[in-house]
């Protein structure tokens, strides 16, 4: 039975891509609506290619993974919403406003955060995103005209609204950039390929998955300095600087998760194991004094999947109250 976590997720941040090369997008309806996710059509498609711009209202609880101009008008008092944005790994989110009404005084408030946080979980994590928790919302009503695009750190971003008074809303375009060194990435499909390089930073990233995954590590370059590989210790990541981790859990925020494995030896070749856990976590840590790379890819578990136990493989499954 699915849980709370891969519910929440099923409806607003789940299912965005099944074929690859095509650009999906996501509407999440109120509670109780079927078929809440919804493909472009071919005609759309074509439209965007032209370079005209996509527009559409947006509704209470959204998701959208695709650039254009949203507009939010409410018909009524809408006290708990919010629009979660997501892009490809490479992508960075620019979100502009371009018209707001609301009233700030009456309660009102538009705020984005730059990062998901779905039941009070974030991500990334506190400890893996370069700005403070407080750094990371941007409240219209306090800063009004002098902040009017917000960019974020990551492939992911949102906004939280409440608009009590009928006919007030706002208006943003949503924008891409891209970006060279993608760290803290949300997969928007259950399967995929990934390279993930920090270059000389000391930062840690994550990579997150939220399906129960077997994930396949192929390369890992770890302390690679002038062309010569660092000595690691003969067992064990405790005091390296330099690592790769592999976590489970039911929730968003890597730092609550379930660690499964640590690799702190580079390698070429391959490394699987099977990940029963509603969300799956690879992160890298780096201490910035070396260029680290990891390649992996991933796809959906199956039930017969973990039935199977193959050669070269951990195998590691999440179980209520883990």
């Amino acid at each position: 039975m699915p849980s709370a976590f891969q519910f929440q997720c099923h409806l607003v941040l789940i299912f965005l891509a099944a074929s690859k090369g095509e650009t999906r997008y996501l509407e999440v309806r109120d509670a109780g609506e079927d078929d809440p996710f919804l493909l472009l059509s071919e005609d759309l498609k074509r439209e965007l290619s032209a370079g005209q711009i996509y527009r559409r209202s947006l509704r209470c609880i959204d998701m959208l993974s695709i650039e254009g101009q949203f507009t939010f008008t409410a018909d009524q008092p809408q006290l708990h919403c919010a629009t979660f944005f997501i892009g490809e790994p490479e992508e960075l989110i620019t979100i502009d406003y371009d018209f707001v009404n609301i009233d700030c005084q009456g309660g009102d408030f538009l705020k984005v955060f730059d990062g998901w946080i779905l039941k009070g979980e974030k991500f990334p994590s506190s400890l893996d995103h370069p700005l403070t928790t407080s750094q990371r919302y941007v409240d219209f009503c306090e800063s009004g005209n002098i902040q009017r695009s917000i960019r974020s750190s990551q492939n992911v971003a949102m906004i939280f609204f409440r608009i009590h008074q009928p006919g007030n809303g706002f208006t943003v375009t949503v924008k891409k950039n891209s970006n060279l060194f993608p760290c803290n990435v949300i997969s928007q499909t259950p399967s995929g390929r990934f390279t993930m390089v920090i270059p000389h930073q000391h930062r840690n990233c994550s990579f997150s998955i939220i399906y129960p995954v077997v994930i396949k590590i192929s390369d890992l370059i770890l302390g690679h300095l002038n062309g010569l590989f660092l000595k690691k210790p003969a067992a064990g990541c405790a005091g390296v600087g330099d690592f790769v981790e592999l976590l489970g859990g039911a929730g968003l925020d890597p730092s609550k998760m379930f660690p499964l494995a640590d690799l702190c030896h580079s390698f070429h070749g391959s490394a699987q194991m099977k990940i029963g856990c509603d969300n799956t976590v690879l992160r890298m840590v780096s201490s910035g004094k070396h260029i680290n790379r990891v390649t992996f890819e991933y796809h959906q578990l199956d039930l017969q999947e973990t039935e199977t136990r193959k050669e070269n493989s951990i195998e590691e499954f999440c179980f209520p109250g883990i």
